[in-house]
């Protein structure tokens, strides 16, 4: 394994090591309110959007970027 290297030059904002927690809390607000906009009125059904309900700046790992794999190749290591 020591030439594994990354397939694409993209990596997280922050140390952050996952964004699992962030993930599974945004999920059960998304469908909370989707249930709850299916008990409303059947002629108007708006349903939620996920980017309504989690910021991706407001995460632990606050997104990705990508980055130039020429100025920094050891970034590209697993």
């Amino acid at each position: 394994m020591s030439r594994s290297v990354r397939k694409k030059s993209v990596a997280g904002v922050t140390a952050a090591a996952s964004d699992k927690f962030d993930k599974q809390k945004a999920n059960r607000a998304l469908r909370r309110l989707t249930k709850i906009a299916m008990q409303e009125s059947a002629e108007d059904k708006v349903l939620p959007v996920t980017r309504e309900v989690r910021d991706i700046w407001s995460t632990a790992k606050e997104g990705k970027l990508y980055f130039d794999p020429a100025l920094s190749p050891k970034r590209m290591r697993k």
